[in-house]
């Protein structure tokens, strides 16, 4: 069962005392936030906008590893003792994020019950996702991956009402996240405009009947 988010209200009352160990920041559309590499000392919580998680191999070879939507925290590892970030976080869309200190974070977990049970509510949360991620990979074809990639984006399955219309995104992001390469992209989004799964009008819309993809053994 997956944990329940949090209302937003809930959240920016205990952010909100992290006095002297916060500070807010306005990013564009495919400005870094962090890089695979800096000093890893903030966690960083996604107030609005979309992000994505890449990994640098040491072939060169770039891999997109998580996409994150407003209510997200990330740069946690920090608290786990890690000392340099393992990815890079860049903006898919303008984005407002709210960077707290190791120190505040630590903070709140320990003086803030409530806090702190959010807080593994979103660690739980964020492992589940790697799980499903790892058992699409392993089991599914790169068509299926893709589908249901583009379903997460627009929120099918989730709380509310699900988003028709969806950030531009990248057919080289979207080959990342999928596993494969950029042509294969096009090849199944062509496919999947030709079936009537998405349509490009003013951005890309994601239809409901894309399920039958993901669905379909």
């Amino acid at each position: 069962m997956k944990a329940a988010r949090k209302p937003k209200s809930d959240l920016s009352e205990f952010l909100a005392k992290a006095n002297g160990g916060r500070s807010s920041a306005e990013y564009r559309a495919n400005e870094r936030i962090f890089v695979q590499g800096d000093a890893a000392n903030d966690v960083f919580y996604l107030q609005d906008g979309k992000v994505k998680l890449t990994v640098l191999s040491k072939q060169g070879r770039e891999a997109v590893v998580a996409l994150l939507k407003d209510g997200d925290f990330f740069g946690e590892g920090c608290l786990a003792g890690q000392r340099v970030r393992m990815s890079t976080a860049v903006a898919l869309s303008d984005c407002s994020v709210l960077k707290l200190t190791r120190a505040a974070v630590v903070t709140l977990l320990q003086d803030e019950p409530s806090f702190s049970e959010l807080f593994v509510s979103h660690l739980l949360s964020r492992n589940i996702k790697i799980e499903e991620d790892l058992v699409d990979q392993l089991f599914n074809s790169s068509e299926k991956r893709l589908a249901r990639v583009l379903l997460l984006l627009a929120h099918f399955g989730k709380e509310g009402k699900p988003d028709l219309v969806i950030p531009k995104i990248s057919q080289e992001t979207l080959a990342g996240i999928v596993g494969t390469t950029r042509p294969r992209i096009s090849f199944f989004m062509n496919r999947f405009r030709k079936l009537g799964f998405i349509e490009y009008n003013g951005g890309l819309k994601i239809h409901s009947s894309l399920l039958s993809v993901v669905l379909n053994d």
